[in-house]
């Protein structure tokens, strides 16, 4: 296999809610607003958005943290960024009102210091194309909440592309990087054919810049099997070429209806054997991008309806402490049959359950990695 700057097992955590915003993240900022997403906040502040979202990029993450991530054992982070990252021009949406170009430019400024942390302390940096231009999800993390239409518009896949060379360009000489993905959870029903047409061509994109020995591409399975991406990217023209899944157990009837052993179950056999069939039939590199210790879905879903029910709830807060801590051990010893993982996220501002740093501090994840 081509040599890589990749470390073999990646103990990681993302930096959501920071470059691109989720409401259920960092509530503070979207208090006393109608906006659901970074888009249609940007929209409703108008010219009240830039100073606060400098703050907000200023404050949020800074070098402690990444400090503190290299004392623990972290090696690395991953980074969401949204398709306005560079500033003008980006394609237009009815979303955006009146103003045809409403986010706060400086994004990129904070990436840059990103890297230079990252190199500082020893960690690696993914690059994570989270929201695209018209949005392929339709959740707010995608940039625009309820709105899906990226896959069908040709001038937002276009600049996807563009987009993706031009993150290649800007950081192929950085020691940090560490790999840039496609696309971030684009929907499920999006066409297989159109995913794996547009990630021919934005890997091209990215590799006209960043050779495989220096960083790889990372593609996300699309809520869909791993099956449906089989012979996408072929050994020996392909090399260094990394597939992402997202784990959670909140988000269905049936994982909402179980019990923690149901969920230790689930994350400690049943993903152990996803991942050995993965290795076996797709023959692509594996970590799990997302995953965290969050059962109970009222707490971070805008569109989900109830009822929520939560496997924890009858429990007391030794209970609760024990059962947080196996279901941690069981997708930690699970995932250690993948190239690794990224907490999502390093920090939330009232979820404990989905915040790195708040699960080490409360004991539920270990202090060393």
């Amino acid at each position: 296999m081509i040599a890589t700057n990749i470390p073999e097992r990646l103990h990681g955590v993302n930096l959501g809610g920071w470059l691109v915003l989720e409401k259920w993240m960092v509530p503070s900022l979207f208090t006393g607003l109608d906006a659901t997403d970074e888009t249609t906040w940007c929209a409703e502040l108008g010219p009240e958005a830039a100073p606060r979202l400098r703050a907000h990029w200023n404050g949020f993450i800074r070098r402690e943290d990444f400090a503190w991530l290299a004392e623990h054992g972290v090696n690395a982070v991953r980074i969401p960024v949204g398709h306005w990252l560079f500033g003008l021009p980006y394609p237009y949406h009815p979303k955006y009102g009146e103003s045809r170009h409403p986010f706060v430019e400086g994004g990129i400024d904070v990436l840059d210091r990103a890297m230079g942390w990252a190199a500082e302390f020893g960690l690696g940096i993914v690059l994570d194309l989270h929201a695209a231009p018209g949005c392929q999800n339709g959740f707010d993390n995608g940039g625009i909440l309820n709105v899906v239409d990226w896959p069908g518009n040709p001038e937002y896949i276009d600049y996807s592309v563009e987009f993706l060379g031009r993150l290649a360009a800007r950081y192929r000489a950085e020691s940090a990087l560490l790999g840039i993905e496609l696309l971030n959870e684009p929907r499920w029903d999006v066409p297989t054919d159109l995913l794996r047409d547009y990630s021919r061509r934005a890997a091209a994109a990215i590799r006209a810049h960043v050779p495989p020995e220096r960083a790889a591409i990372v593609l996300h399975d699309g809520f869909r099997s791993h099956r449906e991406y089989v012979g996408l990217f072929p050994a020996p023209e392909h090399q260094n070429v990394l597939f992402d899944i997202h784990r959670y157990q909140c988000f269905n009837r049936e994982d909402l209806d179980m019990d923690i052993h149901g969920h230790l179950r689930k994350a400690g056999d049943d993903w152990r054997q996803e991942l050995a069939d993965i290795k076996r039939e797709l023959a692509l590199p594996t970590f799990v991008g997302e995953w965290s210790l969050g059962l109970n879905l009222e707490v971070v879903s805008l569109w989900a309806e109830g009822p929520y029910d939560y496997a924890l709830t009858s429990m007391n807060d030794y209970q609760r402490g024990v059962a947080y801590r196996a279901y941690a051990a069981a997708q930690l010893l699970a995932f250690e049959h993948c190239r690794g993982w990224f907490f999502w996220s390093y920090k939330t501002e009232t979820t404990p359950e989905w915040s790195f740093r708040d699960c080490v501090e409360r004991g539920w994840l270990p202090a060393r990695f």
